[in-house]
């Protein structure tokens, strides 16, 4: 019987609507092997993941953090990847320099892969933030802080897959020679931005506020690894960097300009010191201690506005016949007892 996802609402890039279960649903997921098909292999070992481990549950009240992934891929020599030294700073790695770094040099041509996946937050979380207006509620601080860790176990997780198959791979914000720094450019930068690392590999655009807006819309966090496994590169579907924001697309929408309580966003953009010195400095030593957690985030800006969860519907309309979002086979039959207790949960067509 055909599956479908309870939580899609709409067909993706690279929607991972299937998990694997203890019965015949692992059995018919064998033929998936990294040889044959191993951008589908790549997507069943993140999404399993994030329905299996419990760090995708909450300590605070035994929710999820994050619903179902997005998964996209590039090439590691997408001129892409050597305009950001331009765009961002010479020091940002491109996916050859961080993997020379990692381990050595060699007189032989590599053909690397970038690995970038999405991680929605679930909608309890989304709706706890929308009601605030000057700090995030306990839900997103808990998302931001623990919910991160356990997009690193992610990357660990991805790495360690890939490794035990005889292929090198590294997770570039976990690497010891990633660090932020401050570019004269841009502001607040890293040695390797996730969030561009996503957009080469067609997972979503850069909206007012710097938000990625993804298929899942903008309140995620953002992973990637860098392997020498090829991998098709995803199509990026999307005519430029600002594609999916409503303000770019026709100046109809600033709704995340009052959402900023540190009034860090404008018409003009994002300032990246002033919205760093509220998230991290005003709003961390106010909320750190009641809410239990290392670094509380914000947030804000991504809740409450027409691209939350999604890419708003007049951009889907008019660029629809473009995009090829597509729907992967549904092939398990999972049974209800094989769920964590997280919720990440699929209907049979019928109880729909």
């Amino acid at each position: 019987m055909k599956m479908v996802c309870g939580f899609c609402t709409y067909a993706m890039p690279y929607a991972l609507c299937y998990f694997l279960s203890n019965d015949g649903g692992e059995k018919s997921m064998e033929r998936i092997t990294l040889t044959r098909e191993p951008e589908r292999f790549i997507e069943r070992s993140i999404a399993h993941f994030i329905q299996k481990n419990p760090g995708n549950c909450r300590r605070v009240d035994g929710g999820r953090y994050w619903d179902a992934p997005l998964v996209g891929f590039a090439s590691g020599d997408d001129p892409l990847f050597k305009r950001y030294k331009k765009i961002i700073g010479n020091f940002h790695f491109t996916p050859q320099e961080i993997f020379d770094l990692t381990f050595g040099k060699t007189g032989e041509p590599r053909r690397l892969s970038v690995i970038s996946w999405i991680l929605p937050a679930s909608e309890d979380i989304r709706k706890s933030n929308r009601k605030e207006d000057t700090s995030p509620s306990l839900l997103w601080a808990h998302a931001r802080d623990f919910g991160e860790q356990f997009n690193v176990a992610l990357r660990g997780h991805l790495v360690s897959v890939l490794t035990e198959k005889g292929y090198k791979a590294l997770a570039p914000m976990t690497s010891p020679h990633w660090k932020q720094l401050k570019s004269p450019r841009v502001g607040f930068a890293s040695k390797w931005s996730e969030r561009h690392a996503a957009y080469a590999c067609g997972l979503g655009t850069f909206g007012l506020c710097d938000g990625l807006i993804t298929p899942k819309g903008k309140a995620v966090r953002v992973g990637s690894v860098v392997t020498n496994l090829p991998l098709k590169p995803s199509e990026r579907p999307y005519p430029h960097h600002r594609a999916n924001c409503l303000y770019y697309f026709n100046k109809t929408c600033k709704a995340c300009v009052p959402r900023c309580p540190a009034g860090a966003i404008t018409s003009k953009g994002h300032d990246k010191d002033r919205c760093f010195e509220y998230s991290y400095e005003t709003i961390g030593a106010a909320k750190r201690d009641e809410y239990g957690v290392r670094i509380t985030g914000c947030g804000l800006c991504q809740t409450g506005v027409p691209c939350e969860h999604e890419i708003p519907k007049q951009i889907r309309k008019e660029y629809g016949k473009k995009r090829k979002w597509v729907d992967l086979p549904l092939t398990l039959h999972p049974r209800k007892q094989d769920f964590c207790n997280c919720g990440l949960i699929l209907y049979d067509s019928h109880d729909l």
